[in-house]
């Protein structure tokens, strides 16, 4: 079977990319679609690290993968589900809290830059939290529309794409919702509070980055 333009031309990005990741001390990987990536986790990261406890922060991207419910009904693994809607805020922040310590964690990345930084912007702070610091091992899930050439894009991006959507699906009530454009707004509904930029993995190998060749997430 031939290979398209298309395919091509995404092969050579992520390619391009993962050397870049790599060279930051980040664990990269390349998969054909979120099932390939679903396999390459359960298969591969899984059965390296063998982690006794799993959480993850926000990410449409590692709903999407089916890697939430396969975790959730993993055996001999404890599962701190911060995606539970069923129970009430405060246990909900303190299990937010206690995801700071597992030995996993799964993210997505709200931008990732061609040259092998990771950017992202958190409203309360705990999926950012666990990229950084905290647990032993992290995945960051990212479909290829994550990709942009720079900082300034990246920043760009979330502040006028990502935030504005994710604002739409929360439902919050902020003037991006409406105008699709950020407004730099004091808005108590705000999700835009705290920056992180990750250009280096360390301990190396500890974040390890899972490129999609899919459009995948906000």
């Amino acid at each position: 079977m031939s290979t398209s333009p298309i395919d091509t031309y995404w092969k050579i990005r992520l390619g391009a990319l993962k050397k870049a990741l790599e060279a930051n001390n980040f664990e990269a990987y390349v998969c054909g679609d979120a099932a390939e990536a679903k396999k390459l986790v359960i298969g591969t990261i899984l059965s390296v690290v063998k982690p006794a406890s799993i959480s993850w922060g926000g990410s449409m991207t590692f709903s999407a993968s089916g890697l939430y419910d396969t975790l959730k009904a993993r055996p001999g693994i404890e599962i701190l589900d911060t995606f539970d809607k069923t129970i009430p805020a405060d246990e909900m922040l303190e299990r937010r809290r206690r995801s700071l310590l597992v030995d996993l964690f799964f993210s997505g990345t709200n931008a990732i830059t061609e040259t092998g930084q990771l950017v992202n912007l958190d409203m309360i702070g705990n999926r950012i939290g666990g990229i950084t610091f905290g647990p032993k091992h992290v995945v960051i899930l990212v479909g290829r529309n994550k990709i942009v050439s720079d900082l300034e894009e990246a920043l760009y991006r979330i502040k006028n794409y990502a935030a504005p959507v994710n604002v739409m699906r929360l439902g919050k009530n902020t003037p991006c919702r409406k105008t699709a454009i950020c407004d730099e707004c004091k808005s108590p509904d705000r999700i835009c509070n705290t920056w992180t930029i990750t250009e280096k993995s360390f301990p190396k190998g500890r974040i390890k980055v899972v490129l999609i060749n899919e459009e995948l997430g906000y």
